[in-house]
């Protein structure tokens, strides 16, 4: 895809959003389950049930996904859409790409072992090389406009709010 070719497939969508601006609203959603024995939780995704548990670093044995590492894949997923998005719209051709999202666990927070360590990831950085020929100015407007549109990475920003109810 092109780039007026993209404004041609977006063109509709967002004046139908400046005229109705409630039309963009979309609740996504994931769902899961304790189906399964032992410390883990069964989320439903797009390739079928992934079982979460454990990190090896707070006694996991590594059968199971760490919700680190798909948070991580989730943020990845996004970037590198929003990444290839905006590329496009800038017209900045893209022979190939490889990308990867990396943090950093103290797995002493989330263990309560130490109030000093942080309860989560840390130092999150996500890194695109790509096969360009797109120069540095251009390259650094795509990573700025892939930040600010990334919907993983803005929703970061803020907490979730949690709620725990009888069924």
């Amino acid at each position: 895809m092109d780039a007026a070719a993209l404004r041609e497939m977006q063109a509709p969508i967002k004046q139908k959003y400046k005229d109705d601006p409630s039309a963009a609203m979309a609740r996504l959603h994931a769902e899961g389950d304790f189906r399964d024995d032992g410390i883990t939780a069964t989320i439903e995704t797009w390739s079928g049930p992934q079982r979460a548990g454990f990190h090896e670093t707070t006694g996991g044995d590594g059968s199971d996904a760490c919700s680190g590492d798909m948070l991580l894949q989730a943020l990845l997923g996004c970037s590198g859409v929003t990444l290839r998005s905006v590329a496009t719209a800038m017209s900045i051709d893209i022979r190939s790409a490889k990308l990867s999202a990396r943090g950093d666990m103290d797995a002493r927070g989330t263990l309560g072992v130490s109030r000093e360590a942080p309860v989560g990831m840390t130092g999150i950085e996500v890194v695109a090389e790509l096969d360009t020929d797109a120069d540095d100015e251009k390259l650094a407007t795509l990573a700025k406009l892939t930040e600010r549109y990334c919907v993983v990475a803005q929703t970061l920003k803020e907490p979730p709010t949690f709620t725990v109810r009888r069924a």
